[in-house]
């Protein structure tokens, strides 16, 4: 490939001409561990033909090229539904906070084992007691020489079962150290003594999260992402993409899915055609949204609270969709063991994962529209 390829109009006819030609159809194993083996074999076949590899610097395994790259690939993989938009979006969640936080050595070693489908990794941010208010997590990291001594417990950990190393938030300092800046960042390998991870069986009846506890973890010092006191930063720099740039592959597999509702509901009139009209407004609408902020990172800005209406958008658009299923298939959701049910009941947490629509709203009332805390 050349740098030719750094076009996106070029680059995505190129690409789904490969996809076209290499069979990545996933097997007939809808659980959540086969769509964790289907995500590892779709990046390693990607990685090894280069197309994983665009649109990430040199200095980290990639080939350079506009960041926009990677999300064509990401909404052409997801879109063919190859692999599902969870798993996928841990890429633009975890690898730029890696970019800009760890060494450039850790960076180099580490990055393409993500990207290759060798590693998953997750994200250990949440804790009983601490979501929203993430400032006032208690897991703690206490120095020893070059070590450092990590308690704690973290939950909602999505894919932790099937990773092999977590971003994890941990306070340090002592007492007399402000919140934000008491919060230090390191890049944990989950099999390490002294975790257990332990998957929650949800109502949608996938295991995906998980409860993560430390107990006398020894992590080395040269696994600190950033400096101590850096990991508030870190957050507030990582939370903008877990809430724009993941959301571009969730979004091809939305319209996916709805274009299985129109096909099932073909035969209905006219009432059924406006309901499905709302839908697809919305989804467009989130898809303009997103393809903004799409072009915006690949033009080099910084992304920051403006994405939180990419969140609310995205968590209106999935509940409508699947609240549509749910009215004009009767029966299909409360009586049928299938995707529609698992999904529907996934969309009940749209609203919540991610940063929940009520902080979001008021992260947009009040850093964007400076309306103030009344």
């Amino acid at each position: 490939m050349t740098t030719d390829l750094h076009d996106p109009v070029r680059f995505r006819s190129a690409l789904r001409g490969w996809l076209d030609e290499n069979d990545l159809t996933p097997p007939e194993d809808h659980s959540l561990a086969g769509h964790m083996r289907q995500f590892a074999r779709v990046q390693k076949a990607l990685y090894d033909a280069d197309w994983g590899r665009y649109g990430w610097p040199e200095h980290a395994g990639g080939l350079g090229g506009p960041d926009i790259l990677r999300a064509i690939v990401g909404e052409e993989v997801v879109g063919r539904r190859l692999a599902e938009p969870g798993p996928y979006s841990m890429i633009e969640v975890l690898a730029p906070t890696m970019i800009d936080y760890a060494t450039p050595e850790l960076a180099a070693e580490m990055l393409p084992k993500m990207l290759s489908g060798a590693e998953q990794w997750c994200q250990g941010f949440s804790e009983p007691g601490s979501g929203s208010d993430l400032a006032s997590l208690t897991t703690r990291a206490v120095q020893d020489g070059d070590r450092w001594i990590i308690n704690g417990q973290k939950v909602w950990t999505s894919f932790a079962q099937y990773s092999h190393r977590c971003i994890l938030l941990t306070r340090t300092g002592d007492a007399t150290t402000p919140n934000h800046q008491a919060i230090t960042a390191f890049f944990v390998d989950v099999d390490s003594p002294g975790i257990t991870v332990r998957p929650l069986h949800t109502m949608h009846g996938v295991d995906e999260f998980c409860e993560v506890y430390f107990d006398d973890v020894v992590v080395d010092g040269a696994r600190m992402l950033g400096k101590p006191g850096d990991g508030w930063q870190l957050a507030m720099d990582l939370l903008p993409y877990e809430r724009s740039t993941c959301f571009w592959q969730r979004i091809a597999y939305l319209y996916s899915r709805f274009d299985d509702l129109v096909r099932e509901t073909a035969i209905q009139g006219a009432a059924i055609d406006d309901q499905l009209g709302d839908v697809y407004l919305a989804l467009h609408t989130l898809r303009c949204r997103s393809r903004a902020t799409q072009h915006r990172l690949a033009e080099g800005h910084k992304l920051g609270p403006d994405t939180s209406v990419d969140k609310v958008l995205l968590a209106g658009a999935e509940q409508l969709l699947y609240d549509t299923a749910r009215n004009l298939m009767p029966g299909v959701i409360e009586l049928e063991e299938g995707p529609w049910r698992t999904e529907y009941l996934y969309s009940r947490a749209a609203t919540i994962y991610g940063g929940t629509a009520e902080v979001q709203r008021n992260i947009i009332a009040r850093r964007l529209l400076d309306l103030g805390k009344e």
